[in-house]
């Protein structure tokens, strides 16, 4: 099919819950994708930061064409192997202590909400469940995760919303100190807020958040679905601070174009979600899993280290811009503050010429795939330069 039919048929048969761009794409390898006609994309968006290891990565395919030719799916009733897996390796990795799998951002945030106000009810019985989230936070679109959302625009149209949540300044201590009652058992943040606008938080403030929540038996949860499985440099964004959150939870990168979630636990609250508390049909999914596996063995302190470099590389070449007025963001997640251009007319401008960005409220939002090769990130800048001006 040519681009006109498959947009016409999208337009007929799916429900207009997107704001579909002016592309259809039909394959690709590494950050190069094509549409129908054969149009080349260099692109700087990864599927929102889910294709970590680029365009149809020929050993991912093939760890998941083999665990799929094995087994595909059978209940959480059962064993599987690649499950066990994937969790051994996250928990070595990380020093957690347990691991919960599930298919979505959204989900591994309504389970840690959920594990959250459990912990406090058993510990401190009813009425302690307030979790405090930032402005400009996005934690998913299900009915708990859009309450915890820190944005008033999310907030429309479908009350009553989740009782218990509080919106507290990001970066402002003091705020928060105010805003913690005895009635507050979390506190759940993003390290660099994604959909808010690429907003990075202050080493002082997430140390003081952690004090806090250590001295008052507050749970910290870090939503780390963005920002996790290489994005910032690291396995993870909290390593650059010097924390052990309580929980994180993470998905996107972790199944590298197929749908997975987690949520990990530290040793405080592994214990709190017992059989028939919280469960999912597909979560542990063996094919989901065995490519997660593949993703974390590819990254290795080395590929870290690139991602790193990359990302450097990507911030100093882009601030010498025209146009540009900031960069923020940590590794290969980058926001651009634009001058003269709004953000959204800066990423159709880029489609047209051949590149594939996204935006965050007034920032243009860069989520390269994080083994772009060198060829596509100075392809993929002299685009964006002729897009800013």
């Amino acid at each position: 099919m040519n681009s006109k039919d498959i947009k016409e048929r999208d337009s007929k048969y799916i429900l207009g819950t997107y704001a579909r761009y002016d592309l259809c794409i039909a394959k690709g390898k590494s950050a190069t994708c094509y549409s129908p006609e054969g149009k080349k994309y260099i692109d700087f968006s990864s599927g929102i930061g889910v294709n970590c290891l680029g365009y149809s990565d020929d050993r991912w395919a093939e760890t998941v064409s083999r665990q799929l030719r094995t087994l595909q799916h059978t209940s959480n009733l059962f064993y599987t192997e690649p499950c066990g897996e994937l969790a051994e390796i996250l928990i070595q990795r990380t020093g957690f202590d347990k691991v919960f799998f599930c298919n979505s951002g959204a989900e591994a945030n309504e389970g840690a909400i959920k594990a959250a106000r459990k912990y406090s009810f058993m510990k401190y019985g009813r009425g302690r469940y307030d979790i405090i989230t930032l402005q400009d936070s996005f934690h998913g679109r299900t009915m708990a995760a859009i309450t915890a959302t820190g944005q008033e625009e999310y907030h429309k149209y479908f009350d009553p919303f989740v009782e218990g949540f509080t919106y507290a300044k990001a970066n402002d201590t003091e705020d928060i100190k105010i805003k913690v009652s005895d009635k507050t058992c979390a506190i759940m943040i993003e390290l660099v807020q994604g959909e808010g606008g690429v907003n990075n938080l202050e080493q002082d403030y997430v140390k003081e958040l952690h004090r806090l929540c250590r001295e008052k038996d507050i749970l910290l949860i870090v939503d780390e679905v963005q920002t996790g499985i290489g994005r910032t440099g690291k396995l993870f964004a909290y390593e650059h601070y010097g924390i052990l959150p309580d929980m994180i939870t993470v998905a996107k990168g972790l199944g590298a174009g197929l749908p997975i979630g987690g949520i990990l636990f530290n040793h405080n609250c592994s214990l709190v979600l017992e059989a028939g508390d919280h469960g999912t049909t597909f979560g542990g999914n063996p094919a989901v899993c065995a490519g997660g596996v593949e993703v974390l063995t590819r990254l290795d302190d080395n590929f870290l280290e690139q991602v790193a470099g990359k990302g450097s590389f990507l911030k100093a070449e882009i601030e010498k811009m025209e146009g540009v007025s900031k960069v923020t963001g940590l590794g290969m997640m980058i926001g651009i503050a634009v001058q003269a251009k709004e953000a959204k007319e800066v990423v159709k401008d880029a489609l047209k010429l051949g590149l594939i960005l996204l935006s965050a409220k007034d920032k243009v939002r860069l989520l390269p795939p994080l083994n772009i090769t060198d060829d596509e990130l100075k392809e993929g800048l002299e685009l964006l330069q002729k897009a800013l001006k």
